[in-house]
């Protein structure tokens, strides 16, 4: 049996999770089925999808404000179904995006203080309608600014402008709902898993699928994560047995895996989050080191109580000074808990080779220069200095208000009926309008079946 220790500056690596007094505590977390992180993380926020009655709701907290969260705290209100999922914009602390069971994308300041209890809710400063059915996923562009990709059980992937309120691009092909996406380094390609157990690279521009191929198997979710500046993408899933695994991809050929890695067989859904200066890939929470198309387990962080969602703090908020990697937080039932990565050094020294310049928080492009076909690479900082927040840039949109169409409220008997049956008579009309076209996508899908029966 070989002795050998393969040798890693990440070996050593240890997670802690934060004290008592130090995680949020008294979080009502959604208790929506949907397959999501539910918690987004930035340097000045933390986002928790709410357990709210009334419609959809979620929280923004500052992580100042850690301890017993108030019953009382302003939510962000808006949408009238749960709130599926959030997404802190990449270059303005101060903006959040969220996507609804009830079809729309709304986009969100965010206050600096958290407010009193019982204060006003928050109103959203947009509300971008396209999406026929509920949105899924919501996810910043890493270069451009105000550019924002949506998914949806229409089965397509929106972009769009948030700042004119406008959708760019429709990507389409989806047989089944969009499990998860993931932008390239620079943003020109989005990678996507289905519940059609397919993985598939979309060009933006075009909005063709330029790769396609048959990924995990099992019937449970499936992730991807683009790892950074490479061309390399990893998937997370279930085999046919229910074991869960790894898939590393060329995005440039996807005929098959490079490496298909069994991790265990476990129920849970395996999150992968990579990080792209340090080259090590997170995942529930493992720690693994890619190095020459080869994934290196390096270690495990394990606690007694189940987790429910995650999300990584960019690394321009970690502190570099403890030689802090990576910061996790870990939402349960009713706690979102920081769970901080550590490499250990004696020196007291700024250590380069753990923080190589990091992405700066600064767009690279414009809304309006990403859209006309021009690429850039993300802009990066040293964390030698630290990490300062900006001050707060307030957001305006110039999307289109939405017009609200309300009924007068009923005065008599009579008028509560005549309310009430033409509620449901709308309620039933939408029902079959859905149904329909459930229809006729399971039998273009047959086509489709059948074409590719015939060509082959």
């Amino acid at each position: 049996m070989s002795r050998f220790v393969r040798a890693s500056k990440f070996r050593h690596v240890f997670g802690t999770a934060a004290r008592y007094e130090n995680c949020f505590d008294n979080v009502k977390v959604s208790t929506n089925a949907w397959d999501t992180n539910l918690v987004k993380v930035n340097p000045v926020f933390v986002a928790i999808n709410w357990n709210a009655g009334g419609g959809g709701a979620f929280a923004v907290i500052p992580h100042k404000n850690v301890g017993k969260i108030s019953d009382g705290i302003p939510l962000y209100r808006g949408h009238t179904a749960p709130v599926l999922d959030t997404d802190f914009a990449t270059f303005n602390d101060y903006v959040i995006a969220s996507g609804s069971e009830d079809s729309k994308v709304m986009i969100w300041n965010i206050p600096e203080e958290l407010g009193e209890p019982e204060s006003p809710d928050i109103e959203p400063v947009a509300k971008l309608n396209g999406h026929g059915r509920k949105v899924g996923h919501v996810l910043f562009h890493p270069v451009a600014d105000n550019v924002l990709a949506s998914s949806s059980a229409d089965l397509t992937v929106k972009l769009w402008d948030i700042e004119k309120g406008q959708e760019k691009q429709a990507l389409q092909g989806f047989l089944d709902f969009i499990q998860s996406i993931s932008w390239n380094y620079n943003g020109s390609l989005l990678a996507t898993t289905c519940r059609d157990k397919k993985l598939r690279i979309f060009d933006i521009r075009s909005g063709n699928v330029v790769q396609e191929a048959s990924s995990h198997q099992g019937i449970k979710g499936s992730r991807v994560a683009w790892l950074g500046d490479t061309d390399r993408i990893l998937t997370t899933g279930f085999s046919k047995m229910s074991d869960r695994q790894l898939y590393l991809w060329d995005s440039a050929n996807l005929d098959k895996p490079l490496k298909n890695i069994m991790v265990d067989t476990s129920s849970g859904v395996l999150m992968p989050f990579y990080d792209s200066d340090l080259k090590i890939l997170d995942g529930n929470i493992r720690y693994y080191e890619l190095e020459n198309d080869e994934l290196f387990f390096l270690a495990e962080y394990k606690s007694s109580g189940p987790q429910r969602g995650m999300s990584f703090m960019p690394k321009r908020g970690i502190n570099v000074t403890e030689c802090e990697i990576a910061r996790a937080y870990k939402v349960s039932s009713n706690t979102i808990e920081p769970i901080s990565f550590v490499v250990p050094r004696k020196s007291d020294a700024f250590q380069s080779d753990l923080f190589p310049p990091t992405l700066s928080g600064e767009p690279a492009l414009s809304a309006d220069e990403f859209f006309a076909g021009k690429d850039a690479k993300p802009k990066t900082v040293s964390l030698e200095n630290g990490f300062q927040a900006k001050e707060k840039k307030e957001f305006v949109s110039a999307a289109p208000k939405e017009e609200e169409n309300v009924l007068p409220t009923p005065k008599t008997e009579k008028e509560y009926q005549d309310a009430y049956h033409q509620l449901r008579q709308e309620n039933e009309d939408l029902r079959n309008q859905l149904a329909q076209r459930d229809v006729a996508i399971r039998a273009l899908t047959v086509q489709l079946e059948q074409l590719k029966t015939g060509s082959s």
